[in-house]
């Protein structure tokens, strides 16, 4: 329930800056993937380091999310939003001065404060909105995000000058704009004492959703751990499948994402069950097309796989979100939310170095992309069966 007070603006309004937040934050981590091939060129560095930039940004969201991830149930989420959203410019202005790898890792670092910090504040203001219209914004921003965050940065580097810099400068534009419409939005929650108490890290979740996040787990830890290789890899993938342009690269988290959001909305109103089922089923038989087609160098083949794939992460997503929020009571829910991307961002960034270490020191990126497949498939099949056994528990 919006709290009345100082805000101006509807809660409508507010319910749809809170998802352009979402979609802001997620688009600004992963605006530098296309930019990745011109620092490497430029500062000659390997794989290796390419996704360790990419994970530290994983990294901080975990810390960030464990000291501030329910700091908002007890200052309130306008104050966390607008402090996290300065931290986001921050992280924009480095990335614009950036003149080596030091300043990448730095900037990676100072984002995924911020995006610890708003995530889990963002994600409950829109269920203290809505919990229907929240939930669905929590499933589809950032999917949003990840796919306009590449093809833009794709766009702005094939068309304009300033490849490493105007992205970031458009997105700095886009969060000033956001920051002032946080400060006319509503409060949703009453402060509560406690606040210095709840930054200590603790992994503490209701009992009512203990059992149904841990079958849940998996799969979002899969769906995940794949779009970490399509942010830290997939346009190198590309390239080695068939030498194309920047923007063709970009399009790999575009067609993953669009088809993540158009699984999200036609299954917005079935049963929390069927959308795990149907995402695991996608996420599957994807990965299977996608060894198919990495071992018969089609790149056709490897975007069906891709289309398929991002259909397991859309519905993964959803599916986890609403079987798990339901059960949590409103002074909870910034706790349980971050929570559950603390498992997303784990997944995010940890196998994503793996693969970039098996890609330099094993059997380079084809043989790792098989692999990758393969573990996602396993994780896939592991989440179902945890399903299915939460499932005749609760039965029986």
């Amino acid at each position: 329930m919006v709290v009345a007070g100082r805000g101006r603006i509807s809660p409508n309004t507010s319910l749809f800056l809170l998802a352009s937040i979402l979609v802001s934050f997620v688009a600004a981590s992963t605006a530098p993937t296309p930019l990745y091939g011109i620092y490497q060129a430029r500062w000659h560095f390997s794989p290796v380091t390419t996704t360790v930039v990419f994970a530290i940004y994983a990294l901080a969201v975990l810390a960030s999310l464990l000291t501030f991830g329910k700091l908002s149930d007890h200052l309130g989420r306008r104050p966390i939003l607008l402090v996290a959203i300065a931290v986001q410019m921050l992280s924009l202005v480095i990335f614009i001065f950036a003149n080596g790898v030091p300043a990448l890792l730095a900037a990676r670092v100072v984002q995924g404060l911020a995006a610890g910090a708003a995530t889990g504040a963002v994600g409950a203001a829109m269920l203290d909105i809505n919990r229907a219209r929240g939930t669905l914004a929590n499933s589809i921003a950032p999917g949003i995000g990840t796919g306009i965050g590449t093809l833009l940065s794709a766009l702005l580097i094939q068309l304009l000058p300033a490849p490493t810099r105007l992205v970031y400068v458009v997105l700095l534009v886009v969060l000033l704009i956001q920051g002032l419409g946080v400060v006319l939005m509503p409060e949703t929650v009453t402060r509560m004492k406690g606040a210095l108490r709840s930054l200590r890290p603790e992994i503490k979740l209701p009992p009512a959703v203990r059992a149904p996040l841990l079958a849940v787990a998996p799969v979002v830890f899969a769906v995940w751990a794949l779009a970490g290789f399509f942010v830290a890899l997939g346009p190198a993938l590309v390239r080695a499948l068939m030498a194309t342009s920047i923007v063709v690269g970009g399009l790999v988290l575009f067609v993953f994402s669009l088809f993540g959001v158009s699984a999200i909305l036609l299954l917005r109103n079935a049963a929390a069950r069927t959308v795990m089922h149907t995402a695991i089923s996608a996420l599957i038989l994807g990965m299977v097309i996608t060894v198919v087609s990495v071992t018969t160098e089609s790149i056709f083949g490897f975007f069906v796989g891709l289309a398929l794939g991002g259909v397991g992460f859309g519905g993964g997503f959803q599916g986890s979100v609403k079987t798990v929020m339901p059960l949590v009571e409103a002074h909870e829910r910034s706790s349980v939310l971050s929570l559950l991307y603390i498992v997303c961002y784990v997944g995010f960034g940890l196998p994503a170095v793996i693969a970039g270490f098996l890609v330099v020191y094993a059997g380079g990126l084809l043989r790792t992309a098989n692999e990758y497949a393969v573990a996602v498939i396993v994780l896939a099949l592991i989440a179902l069966l945890g399903l299915h056994r939460a499932r005749r528990t609760a039965g029986g």
